[in-house]
């Protein structure tokens, strides 16, 4: 990670820790802009835009996150929280199925991590 994007990423992080959704967010857009393939940006992201109810969105993020990294718990269960709160179940479900089975030691994709 470039120094550049490390700090954009801990400013973003600061200004979510203190409830500065809308300047998180835009830090967090920064950061996958520099670098598309920033698993954690994404995932930030996708969290921020969750908490303002931008959930469209959000489950783009969440969608990008488990594309990068298809064997992360954690992301897989965002997912799950973003599509429960689209009020869309089926995907919900199909969503917590990965992190369960990731949960009890499985893959999700064994091509990728």
């Amino acid at each position: 990670m470039s120094t550049e994007l490390h700090d954009i990423f801990d400013e973003a992080n600061g200004s979510l820790a203190i409830g500065e959704f809308d300047q998180a967010i835009k830090g967090y857009r920064k950061c996958v802009a520099l670098d598309d393939n920033f698993f954690d940006g994404w995932q930030a992201l996708g969290m921020a835009l969750m908490k303002v109810g931008q959930i469209k969105e959000a489950i783009g993020c969440g969608l990008q996150a488990v594309t990068l990294q298809p064997n992360d718990l954690l992301a897989w269960t965002a997912l799950s929280q973003m599509y429960v709160q689209d009020e869309n179940i089926p995907e919900a479900e199909a969503a917590k199925q990965n992190a369960t089975i990731l949960g009890i030691g499985g893959k999700v994709d064994k091509t990728r991590d």
